[in-house]
């Protein structure tokens, strides 16, 4: 998100990708670019990470945040960009996933819950798995799925036969929600140091011929047992906070009241771009569930005892 228009060489007035960018920012970046005109965007990010030591809690460079941010000072015209390289696996990448081709098992499946049991939860790793996950989502979830961007876990999810039911994205916080920040009650510095520690329950899919009863609130309960070991893992920081928003014409949030989620409020219908007249985009209910018991505690802690 892009507050303000303009740089002033006295105050940072430009907070993107959750980083103050002031005027000697933009200086060190316009001479990034200049004294290396034969750098392509990925190598710019990479080396801009490096120079401000933009990592996460594992070391590893937060080149997509970066690139994202060049970007965005690109579109307010504060610096001039290369083109962007067009490859040959950026096309195999986001080209859509033809699942016929893919071994699937489209059954019905009905019971009980305990006829599934032991139900195996885990992330997608594997080129394949990463493959499965993108094409369930494209073909059956209503708003599909493009890719991921930041921090995220891919589940797949099978029953005790090995048979498919779903898959489930965890992605990074929504920037501001005013219900939660208010639940949370952390300032605008906490919010910045702590948005990290919440993950964003962005897809949840059940296969359409599946019909098991109690079966979506249970793989919520899963999934929120493992999911900050997995984050720790994975990006080398916990989580202690999980939101979602369920869009409000289309569900009721049942399998979220189901696993004790707390509904917190709903947005007001506008998007980053549309905060007058009508809503712009579908008015969704918000939902959070706590980790641990000192989460507002964790949330609202200086830097270095987030850890």
């Amino acid at each position: 998100m892009l507050e303000g228009a303009t740089l002033s060489p006295m105050e940072t007035v430009l907070t993107i990708q959750g980083r103050q960018v002031a005027a000697h920012d933009l200086g060190a970046i316009l001479d990034l670019i200049a004294t290396h005109p034969d750098w392509h965007r990925t190598r710019l990010s990479q080396e801009l990470c490096r120079y401000w030591n933009w990592v996460n809690e594992k070391g590893q460079l937060k080149d997509m945040a970066a690139r994202a941010l060049l970007r965005k000072l690109d579109g307010m015209g504060l610096i001039a960009l290369p083109a962007p390289v067009r490859s040959a696996n950026n096309g195999l990448r986001n080209r859509p996933v033809v699942l016929d081709s893919l071994d699937l098992e489209v059954a019905p499946i009905k019971g009980s819950l305990s006829d599934l049991q032991p139900i195996r939860i885990h992330p997608a790793e594997s080129t394949e798995e990463t493959r499965l996950f993108r094409g369930l989502l494209q073909r059956h979830h209503y708003l599909g799925f493009s890719g991921p961007v930041g921090e995220n876990l891919q589940y797949l999810i099978h029953d005790r036969h090995g048979r498919l039911l779903g898959c489930m994205l965890y992605g990074a916080a929504a920037w501001r929600v005013a219900n939660r920040d208010r639940f949370i009650g952390w300032d605008e510095a906490a919010r910045q140091r702590g948005l990290s520690r919440i993950a964003n329950n962005m897809r949840f899919l059940i296969l359409p011929w599946i019909r098991v009863p109690h079966l979506a609130s249970h793989l919520l309960a899963l999934t929120r047992r493992c999911i900050s070991t997995d984050w720790q893992e994975k990006y080398g920081h916990p989580i202690v906070l999980l939101e979602t928003f369920v869009e409000q014409r289309r569900f009721a949030g049942t399998c979220y009241q189901a696993d004790n989620w707390i509904q917190v409020g709903r947005t007001r219908g506008r998007s980053r771009n549309h905060n007058s007249g009508d809503p712009g985009v579908p008015v969704k209910s918000v939902w959070l569930y706590p980790l641990c018991r000192g989460f507002r505690r964790l949330l609202t802690a200086p830097a270095k005892r987030l850890k």
